[in-house]
């Protein structure tokens, strides 16, 4: 059995208010490094990771370097974690586009499976990169623990494929800063024993 420790990183600027922060590299805040150690230490004392894989921007190469120093396990980048391109959009606020693209926007909230970013992505290329990240994770590890780190959007597009969700449910699956959600998948077969789990985060705020 394969148990995946799902990850979102710590808290930065562009949340509140919130901006398509994207490919954007934006580092942890203050309360961020703090969420990161908190949730290090959530993990350490949990079964021992084999690896922490990241996606390659920095605020979750930082989340997962604190997990690794943590729990002593190797970090490792793997692409197909990484955040959803916003093309046009990216790192201006949804106050901006809501105000210059009023349809595209509410398209984006109520049916977020018909939208394509201007010279940006889709929700189905987010998918089809984080299907082949659990691939390549569960490839290499038949048994056992791993951490991935990933987005808001790439931790929502896992969620939805190993529950067996459509797109269209894309929001109904909150991801909070440094939340853990937690997936066992034995033959193929997933059970989603934890999601968005921020108790370990109480009182950092």
């Amino acid at each position: 059995m394969t148990k995946i420790i799902l990850v979102r990183h710590g808290h930065v600027e562009g949340i509140d208010p919130p901006r398509f922060r994207g490919r954007s590299e934006i580092p942890l805040t203050e309360l961020g490094a703090r969420q990161a150690l908190a949730t290090a230490k959530r993990i350490a004392g949990g079964p021992r990771p084999a690896t922490v894989y990241t996606s390659p921007m920095g605020r979750c190469v930082a989340t997962g370097q604190a997990i690794s120093r943590a729990t002593g396990a190797g970090g490792e980048l793997l692409a197909g974690l990484n955040d959803l391109d916003y093309g046009d959009w990216q790192w201006r606020t949804y106050a901006e586009i809501e105000a210059e693209a009023p349809t595209l926007f509410a398209l984006w909230r109520t049916a977020p499976q018909l939208v394509r970013f201007p010279h940006g992505d889709s929700l189905q290329d987010l998918v089809a990169r984080a299907a082949d990240a659990l691939r390549l994770v569960l490839d290499r590890h038949p048994d056992g623990a791993v951490v991935m780190v990933g987005h808001d959007s790439v931790n929502r597009a896992l969620l939805l494929q190993l529950l067996d969700q459509p797109l269209s449910a894309y929001w109904r699956l909150a991801q909070d800063p440094c939340a853990i959600s937690e997936i066992d998948i034995e033959r193929g077969v997933s059970r989603v024993r934890r999601v968005n789990e921020t108790a370990h985060l109480e009182g950092l705020t």
